[in-house]
């Protein structure tokens, strides 16, 4: 990819290695993250995906490089790095179940907020958070405890949280799996509508939904890149092909 493609907040990552007692199970993987593409990561169980996203997260150490705005990722705390605008969600959704879908909003909203500010009674809701109910569909729901939810609603909830927090790198993490294909259809929307100014990394086993949405896809094998590039590329990449014991159309990836 060359340079004019990339935004401002494009991450850099080069010879990232993540080791667990001599068992590599990232091993020297180079990726560059664009802004304003879809970006999905694929590929089997034990590929290193999720690993991969750990250590970009702060929730793992690695070695090597992860740039962002001038940042070394890979030398930060977890909650350093969710600061600097960087956020994911888990294949369980992680929503505060007894409070509202706006009351999960507004605590993550209040990230960036000081913590006396945190402490007083809110008269109204913020301007961001009312966007965000928008952005995801839920407005009509805002008052309705999360936990009442459906599936995908609660990973869409998932997704407002990070635009509260203003996040400009999103980490997916099987997000429309268990969803029917409405909210499958209505998930890819939402992450057309929401990427032109930010990096989304989807990390996905459902080929049909990577298909329908990707704009770039990695594929990760024994720790690994495999192959990068367009879905057709990816697609009829004979090595592709061969490690998934069939053509690529017919193949079905565990995350």
């Amino acid at each position: 990819m060359t340079a004019s493609f990339r935004g401002e907040d494009y991450l850099e990552v080069g010879g990232l290695t993540v080791d667990f007692d001599g068992f590599k199970a990232v091993d020297g993987v180079d990726l560059t993250l664009l802004q304003g593409r879809l970006h999905f990561l694929i590929g089997p169980n034990g590929a290193g995906k999720t690993t991969l996203v750990d250590a970009l997260t702060g929730l793992v150490n690695g070695t090597g490089r992860a740039s962002f705005r001038g940042h070394d990722l890979l030398g930060m705390k977890a909650h350093e790095i969710v600061r600097l605008g960087i956020g994911r969600t888990f294949q369980t959704a992680t929503v505060f179940d007894q409070l509202s879908v706006v009351q999960n909003l507004d605590i993550a909203a209040g990230l960036h907020r000081k913590a006396w500010t945190r402490m007083r009674a809110r008269r109204r809701v913020p301007e961001v958070v009312e966007e965000a109910l928008e952005t995801i569909g839920l407005a009509a729901l805002a008052e309705r405890p999360a936990g009442i939810l459906a599936h995908g609603q609660k990973q869409w909830l998932e997704v407002g949280m990070l635009l509260v927090q203003d996040a400009k790198v999103m980490f997916l993490d099987e997000t429309v799996a268990g969803m029917s294909s409405e909210e499958r259809e209505q998930t890819g929307a939402l992450l057309q509508r929401i990427v032109a100014d930010r990096t989304i990394v989807v990390i996905e086993h459902d080929m049909e939904f990577m298909r329908s949405y990707a704009d770039i896809v990695t594929v990760m094998h024994g720790g690994t890149v495999l192959a990068e590039g367009s879905v057709a590329e990816i697609q009829a990449d004979p090595q592709v092909q061969e490690v998934y014991l069939g053509t690529a159309t017919e193949v079905s990836v565990d995350a």
